[in-house]
């Protein structure tokens, strides 16, 4: 009887570690939720300087920072930080061109990070690189995970403040998501300061819902906007409870060999960072960023699926990038550029967004559009086009200066 008894408890302690050792591994990976309101302390919250009342979050004026992109191994000298500076306005700087409102032409462009060019200095953007073509400044207004929603509201906020001749709106796929979500957490987990706006069509005519978050101070209780948050992001209900791991955690953690993959990785990198010293001939680095790719896929597939389901709401939006050109007598250009994840899926499968951008040229004749996935070729793959390491998915300098060479035409043909 004993020996049964003492076989029990093993078994028990057993499963009780592996409970435990999962839910640990579970909370570091990227494509599982653990919690739905994980907590936000004041530190973090100090931390958060771009917050913005009305547009969630967005880049402060006159700010310096650099950053270090991961370039380098344990115990390696550090090879890439990069700077990035805003102006008075909140703009990138542009160093090739002041601005000069009697410049034959102006230009300003809004978006996401990569319109903001992220993981690249100040003189690698595309902006930089149509400066110097154009001998004219070119205004930078992207915002980090924004969505076309925040694009455009900052560009009504911005525009009266600097008119241009041309607007460019920059963004990736992954805006059919953004402008479906009120909280990033529902959809990014672990992103859990950024609380924004969105639109939805009521009677076909847009209706804007403003963030519930009035002060930053509202963040260290969002409980008690539970109810807001899950009736107006879309994502709480179609992504976010599909993806959110509970008890028993072993299974949740052995349901895909990826997450054991990923675990694995993460915690040789976690040797090397203690042992100071990298592992030789193994790049934790680059299979952790492979890791994540794959499992981004799935995330891929249900945005190409938004598309299809909510492509009507983007539409409205444009419509909307269109009426205020049309008020502001502006030359509106939308343009839709690709995240690293969405071009190697793209380059089996095709544009998640189908023909959407041809569509929406199509559709409105004041619109200039451009598809930039068909106007870069590259050689050596679709990662030739992206920074090696670091965050990953951003365009390098050398894609910037492709991309500069395309949207300079636009404006030199007009």
């Amino acid at each position: 009887m004993l020996p049964l008894v003492a076989f029990a408890f093993v078994l028990i302690a057993l499963a009780v570690a592996l409970e435990i050792v999962s839910y640990a591994s579970l909370k570091r990976i990227p494509a599982v939720a653990t919690e739905e309101f994980p907590e936000i302390d004041r530190e973090l919250l100090g931390k958060f300087s771009s917050f913005d009342p009305e547009l969630g979050w967005v880049p402060q004026p006159n700010q310096e920072k650099q950053k270090d992109t991961g370039d380098h191994l344990p115990g390696e000298e550090l090879r890439t930080v990069v700077t990035y500076s805003t102006d008075e306005y909140g703009s990138r700087v542009c160093y090739a061109a002041d601005r000069d409102e009697d410049a034959d032409v102006t230009v300003s462009t809004y978006g996401d990070s990569y319109c903001f060019c992220r993981e690249v200095n100040d003189d690698e953007t595309f902006q930089h690189y149509m400066a110097q073509e154009l001998d004219t400044h070119v205004a930078n207004y992207g915002g980090g995970n924004y969505g076309l929603d925040q694009a455009l509201l900052r560009m009504q906020r911005q525009y009266p403040e600097e008119e241009t001749d041309y607007v460019f709106v920059v963004v990736t796929a992954s805006s059919i998501a953004r402008i479906l979500s009120v909280w990033k957490h529902y959809q990014e987990f672990g992103n859990i300061l950024a609380v924004k706006p969105r639109y939805v069509l009521e009677n076909g005519e847009l209706e804007r819902i403003d963030s519930p978050v009035d002060e930053k101070e509202d963040l260290l209780d969002l409980e008690s906007k539970a109810d807001f948050l899950r009736e107006y992001d879309f994502h709480y209900d179609h992504w976010f409870k599909p993806h959110f791991a509970s008890v028993p955690y072993t299974s949740d953690f052995l349901d895909d060999p990826e997450y054991l993959r990923y675990a694995a990785i993460t915690g040789c990198k976690e040797l090397e960072r203690r042992v100071g010293r990298s592992i030789p001939g193994v790049d934790f680095d680059a299979a952790q960023t492979e890791s994540v790719l794959r499992m981004e896929q799935p995330r891929v597939r249900y945005h190409e699926r938004l598309f299809e389901t909510h492509e009507y709401l983007f539409d409205a939006l444009i419509e909307e990038f269109v009426d205020y050109a049309d008020e502001q007598d502006f030359q509106p250009v939308f343009v839709m550029v690709q995240q690293l994840r969405y071009a190697k899926y793209e380059s089996e499968h095709g544009p998640i967004y189908g023909d959407l951008v041809d569509r929406l040229g199509e559709k409105y004749d004041a619109l200039e559009t451009v598809d930039m996935a068909r106007h870069l070729d590259p050689d050596d793959g679709v990662e030739s086009l992206y920074v090696e390491r670091g965050e990953g998915g951003h365009y390098s300098p050398e894609t910037n200066q492709e991309i500069a060479e395309v949207l300079t035409d636009i404006v030199e043909e007009d």
